[in-house]
């Protein structure tokens, strides 16, 4: 990594960092704010749909006004409006002003994606941009592993107020550094002015962005159901006790997490061949899910397979998000992003109650093999969109 690239990872990673953290960072004053506030746990969850649903609908629109205006002016609006928010509910007296603020808050984080993915292809050298992305999800990844439990600690010392108080404040230094070393933070390539270019609704409602949001989507899918009712289906499938069954899912995480690492030094070393390694990768973790709804084993062989299905799902993130980037004509990445990204949270939101169902019903073995499912209808829309972008870029050649 050279120096000026490992200065806009930082940077931009720290912002990607502080933007997952502000996600989780509500939840653990749930119960203080029950009797702070005495709302119900319904509405104590509101706080984060808001903020979620929030950063999930104005992702496009933030695309295209990256990709029109730029994006460090939005990355240095957006973080400091996240942060300044987060502080602002130490202040509440009332808890409806905390939902108002998590709207804030989602609005702000609406546009580190497409702001972040647009600099770092427009500033890191081509042949680091895989790296690039993996640390760009590696940093977010750990934002939600770190908020809970820095809210948790310091939770006793200061109080939900001071809490909140300080790490939103923490924003700030993150914003100076943006702006101090933003000679360095360089906007997306432009096409040249007399390149024909598809209007922003036909580029997103094109074969192959709909089937890289269908990709992106049902890996979500797939994701979320594992990570919800792994514990519980491996406890009714094979009387795995809760603590072993855990490991599994911590397992999974730790795999999924560090694979993103892994992934971006293959998409860095095998540009050629990006399908085939997510193909690889793919059918390598819906087999390990698929031997741990089918197949009894030992107990010590569970959260190996579990850190196996992880890996290979992680691993092949990076990959997926750089076939993104290259089918992404110049100087759209912003709205691209913005709008295949908002598949993510959607598809996550998507899968925990028709895989509740399937329990509910007495049918959980079926759980883990739909996981595996919808893997594969994942890597049938990745082939598609290959096929589908390959063939865009060879229309205008065959025009001429």
């Amino acid at each position: 990594m050279q120096g000026q690239d490992g200065r806009i990872i930082g940077l931009i990673g720290t912002g990607h960092f502080l933007s997952h953290f502000y996600m989780l960072c509500l939840a653990p004053l749930f119960i203080t704010w029950r009797a702070e506030f005495d709302v119900s746990y319904a509405m104590l969850g509101l706080s984060l749909a808001l903020m979620s649903g929030t950063t999930a609908l104005l992702q496009t629109p933030v695309g295209f006004w990256v990709d029109k205006y730029g994006a460090r002016g939005f990355l240095v609006g957006g973080t400091l409006l996240m942060a300044l928010s987060v502080s602002a509910m130490s202040f509440a007296t009332e808890y409806w002003m905390i939902l108002a603020l998590a709207v804030c808050s989602g609005i702000g984080n609406s546009v580190i994606h497409p702001a972040d993915y647009a600099i770092l292809a427009g500033s890191i050298r081509k042949e680091f941009l895989g790296r690039a992305f993996a640390l760009h999800s590696f940093t977010g990844n750990l934002g939600f592993a770190a908020a809970p439990p820095i809210i948790a600690l310091l939770m006793p010392i200061m109080g939900w107020r001071g809490v909140l108080l300080l790490v939103g404040l923490l924003g700030i230094p993150v914003v100076l550094g943006i702006l101090w070393q933003s000679s360095v933070l360089r906007d997306q390539a432009k096409p040249p002015k007399d390149t024909k270019r598809m209007g922003g609704r036909e580029l997103l409602l094109n074969k192959p962005i709909l089937l890289f949001f269908g990709f992106f989507m049902l890996s979500a899918m797939a994701g979320s159901g594992i990570q919800s009712f792994v514990i519980t289906v491996l406890g009714q499938l094979w009387g795995t006790p809760v603590a072993l069954a855990s490991t599994v899912l911590t397992g999974y995480m730790v795999g999924a997490t560090s694979g993103i690492l892994v992934g971006g030094w293959i998409a860095d070393k095998s540009k050629r061949n990006l399908f085939n390694m997510v193909a690889v990768l793919t059918l390598c973790s819906m087999t390990s899910i698929l031997v741990l709804g089918l197949l009894p084993m030992p107990p010590l062989l569970l959260p190996v397979v579990g850190l196996l299905a992880g890996l290979t799902m992680g691993t092949s993130r990076t990959p997926r998000d750089v076939m993104l980037k290259d089918a992404c004509p110049p100087g759209e990445i912003g709205k691209v992003f913005g709008f295949v990204s908002a598949s993510l949270p959607l598809g996550s939101a998507v899968t925990p109650v028709p895989m509740g169902l399937l329990i509910d019903v007495g049918l959980p073995w079926l759980v883990l093999p739909v996981v595996a499912g919808l893997l594969g209808l994942s890597l049938l829309c990745a082939g598609g969109a290959r096929e589908s972008a390959a063939a865009a870029r060879s229309r205008p050649l065959a025009a001429e």
